[in-house]
């Protein structure tokens, strides 16, 4: 597999760091992350489950997703807030009730939902990371179309599109923006009808696209102070969770958007080329490492970006654009490992703290935002044990 950095970004390398410093700065302004209520990693977490299978069927899909989601719940729900690291775990906990039939799990969502009044935190507009809990008001509004829970996410994205652009600022110039505003547009356009809100997403998609995505080795940089890194092996440096951010961000888009749509197709393609790099780099333990293409050099598989991974693999295989026999062998090592990282009491471990590159990590560690991927994970895990 040829590993490559353009030639031609050489010249623009120094542009873009200083392009992906000013978002750096511009992140450190307002809200800061609350990393206290996100996870923890415990030096002694008890013992391993014995209570979960990694079969594909119904039951154990359920009971796995169940365990994971009724701890989880019960850990985070007082420390409920509307950034981005548990916007994740919102759409996990909304796929999770419909999976296992459980309303707690949504009724939880719509209760966090009123508690934020239907809003997005708007102190640094227009940070992606700050519309991701966007996605949880517009699945709920779309299941009951009451004109509150979309008012204020409809009038951010109003600001949002007639935003002129910076050519000197690329709006997404990290690659888990991907995950964190277009999915919100995309279901403003299913809710209004108004074919701007895509329009505009797809117009800076490619943008970001252009910027971050290596068309040789079908991966994402996470941004642009990783054109020239390198891992200890000497390849390009590939975060896990960025590209599983990205690979997430294609199921919700794609969901939604038009069969129609005049560029659809070529998001398929885009898919299509990650999906299968994804699946070749694969560790003989069915997950994938916090850094892509040096496993060796990170001793424990990385839960969030694998859970991302699975999720949107499945959902390809789902839905028909992935090859059934090569992948279902993918998502089924997968998530049969995912599942021995559960802990007796429901704590799902090995996932890297809130970090921007890969790293390294205590294996009781958890993190709300791996547990909505696995979450995710599971929904399409149980569809296609139905095939």
């Amino acid at each position: 597999m040829v590993r490559w950095v353009a030639k031609a970004w050489v010249g623009a390398v120094l542009i873009m760091v200083s392009l992906t410093m000013v978002g750096v700065n511009a992140a450190a302004q307002g809200t800061q992350v609350d990393k206290g209520n996100v996870g923890d990693a415990p030096d002694n977490p008890g013992p391993l489950a014995t209570d979960v299978s990694g079969a594909i069927t119904h039951a154990a899909v359920h009971q796995a997703a169940g365990k994971v989601a009724d701890w989880q719940l019960k850990e985070s729900e007082s420390k409920f807030n509307q950034q981005w690291t548990f916007a994740a775990l919102y759409d996990g906990m909304l796929a999770a009730s419909k999976l296992t039939g459980d309303a707690a799990y949504h009724d939880a969502m719509v209760k966090a939902s009123e508690k934020f009044k239907w809003r997005e935190i708007d102190d640094r507009f227009p940070h992606a990371d700050d519309m991701a809990i966007g996605q949880m008001y517009m699945d709920l509004y779309l299941e009951d179309k009451q004109p509150e829970r979309m008012k204020a996410t409809k009038a951010m994205l109003d600001q949002l599109v007639v935003r002129p652009d910076d050519p000197k600022k690329l709006l997404w110039w990290w690659c888990d923006a991907l995950f964190m505003a277009p999915p919100v547009l995309a279901r403003m356009n299913v809710a209004t009808g108004d074919k701007k809100y895509l329009d505009y997403m797809d117009k800076e998609w490619w943008e970001t696209s252009a910027s971050l995505y290596s068309p040789a080795d079908h991966l994402f940089f996470r941004d642009s102070r990783y054109f020239t890194q390198k891992e200890k092996n000497g390849q390009p440096i590939y975060w896990s969770r960025g590209n599983g951010w990205v690979m997430g961000a294609f199921v919700k888009v794609l969901s939604v958007m038009p069969k129609d749509y005049p560029s659809r197709a070529k998001y398929i393609a885009q898919y299509k080329e990650m999906a299968n790099e994804i699946a070749s780099i694969q560790g003989t333990d069915g997950l994938w490492r916090s850094g892509l293409l040096d496993a060796a050099d990170y001793d424990l598989p990385e839960i969030s970006g694998s859970a991302f991974f699975t999720y949107s693999l499945a959902w390809g295989i789902n839905q028909g654009i992935l090859d059934r026999a090569k992948f279902e062998p993918v998502v089924k090592k997968s998530w049969a490992a995912m599942v021995t990282h559960i802990y007796a009491d429901g704590r799902l471990g090995s996932i890297q703290p809130i970090d921007g590159q890969p790293g390294k990590f205590k294996p009781s560690a958890s993190y709300v935002y791996g547990v909505g991927g696995f979450l995710l994970a599971a929904s399409e895990m149980d569809r296609l044990a139905t095939k």
